[in-house]
């Protein structure tokens, strides 16, 4: 039984809220038949279902059950405005409870964007895609066609519902955002994850909250590929394709926070949104064992370069890692990774054209004290050195994103976070499992991290 029941009649409209499905259509006493032309039909019931018996929903979806009647073909059935209740956080559904079928559904929000929704392959259900955030006011125009009594199949009688709701306003309490990167507006390479800071935890014992804040942080690109979030740490989470992004792709990401009931008194807040787009697949490969680094651009090698990596004990990180930056003159000591001075592997120097791929202090640079080694022995303390003139050549050439590759090596390999981006060193499918949608902790079938505004970006 419902935990609570509350019902509000408007003629022929019933607003109902329970914790399990409770409502039922109105109809006028006259009938449906009796109504004058043009008059409004009766149209919805609004309640909660998706709950278990006996229970308070944790995220109950609001159903808004459509009962046309026998009425004359295209008469529009209309209602007053509903204000869905403030217990539910799950999507809003339109459900057809007559014989027919939706031929159209079209909701938009009060700023006219349309928002993302699923209909049923039997056309008598329509999902939104996400949760629709507290506060708003949106517009249903639906296409209910029927073949009621000696209609022809070919010429069905149409009817145009139009209902207008709202959300309830979401309490007064902290406030989450998110915090995009990298930094928007800018051309980055295919490897380039995208990073969202949150501005307060979402903890792993409270995945109700994470699958939800996960549905609202929208990622597109085009062309389109597949792409999942990855929880990081409680406040971080990193979003990449299966595979690298396309060459010359536009990645967009918003955020379908705003007025979101995440749970744990947090409700969502407004995020900036990141417009990103990648140039060319630029791939530097490095394979240790012959002291040799290919440089590839759209899988075409465009310049082979001899050189030095990590010495033992200082051996250079295998596996994928992605440009950080680049900086034309850096100041390297040893000290700065743990080598005191005094000890014969001390050093202390003016570097030249230096691309980073860890914060710890890894670079592809000039070496020009190493020119005798390079492509011969491995003798630095864990970057890969090169002439002079490779490495200006190489520092014009990549861009933040880019991929560098290290191969037939003999270090450990390039851990997935904290130390840059490794990401791409996991395996698609352990890179799902740290999704809130798809790992180990998802309840239910998987959900497209689509957010519910399709023309928002």
């Amino acid at each position: 039984m419902p935990s609570r029941r509350y019902v509000r009649r408007w003629g022929a409209l019933s607003l109902t809220f329970g914790a399990v499905l409770v409502g039922t259509a109105a109809q006028s006493p006259a009938g449906p038949d009796a109504l004058p032309p043009g008059a409004p039909d009766p149209t919805a019931v609004v309640s909660v279902d998706g709950c278990d018996t006996g229970g308070l929903c944790s995220a109950p979806r609001h159903t808004v059950a459509l009962s046309a009647g026998r009425t004359s073909p295209d008469r529009t059935l209309t209602g007053r405005p509903l204000t869905l209740g403030a217990q539910a956080t799950g999507p809003v559904s339109l459900l057809l409870r007559t014989p027919g079928r939706l031929a159209d559904v079209t909701v938009t929000d009060r700023r006219g964007r349309k928002v993302a929704g699923v209909p049923s392959a039997d056309g008598t259900r329509w999902d939104s895609v996400t949760a629709m955030p507290a506060g708003g006011h949106y517009t249903a125009r639906l296409v209910v066609e029927r073949t009621d009594g000696g209609a022809r199949p070919e010429a069905p009688h149409r009817h145009v519902a139009r209902l207008e709701f709202r959300t309830a306003v979401a309490p007064a309490g902290e406030r989450l955002t998110v915090t995009f990167g990298p930094e928007s507006g800018r051309t980055y390479g295919v490897g380039q994850p995208i990073t969202a800071q949150l501005s307060h935890p979402v903890p792993a014992d409270e995945p109700g909250a994470r699958r939800r804040v996960e549905r609202a942080l929208q990622v597109r690109s085009e062309p389109r590929v597949e792409g999942a979030w990855h929880w990081v740490d409680d406040d971080t989470l990193h979003y990449r394709p299966r595979g690298y992004w396309p060459s010359h792709a536009t990645v967009r990401v918003h955020s379908g926070l705003d007025g979101l009931r995440v749970g744990s008194g947090l409700n969502g807040g407004r995020s900036r949104p990141l417009t990103l787009t990648t140039g060319e697949r630029v791939e530097a490969v490095t394979d240790v064992a012959a002291l040799v680094m290919t440089v590839f651009r759209d899988g075409r090698a465009v310049r082979t370069i001899p050189v030095t990596t990590g010495k033992a004990g200082y051996r250079t990180r295998g596996g994928i890692k992605v440009v950080l930056g680049k900086e034309p003159l850096v100041r390297m000591r040893g000290d700065s990774i743990g080598i005191a001075r005094g000890s014969r592997d001390y050093y202390d120097l003016k570097v030249r054209w230096a691309t980073r791929v860890t914060w710890s202090g890894e670079y592809l640079h000039a070496a020009p004290w190493s020119l005798d080694a390079q492509g011969s022995e491995n003798v630095s303390h864990g970057c890969t050195g090169m002439s002079t003139e490779d490495a200006a050549w190489l520092f014009r050439t990549v861009r933040e994103g880019d991929l560098v590759r290290v191969v037939n090596g003999y270090g450990k390999p390039m851990a997935p976070f904290g130390n840059g981006f490794g990401d791409w060193n996991l395996s698609w499918a352990e890179w799902r499992r740290g999704s809130a949608l798809t790992g180990r902790a998802a309840a239910g079938p998987a959900t497209s991290a689509q957010g519910f505004l399709r023309p928002a970006l």
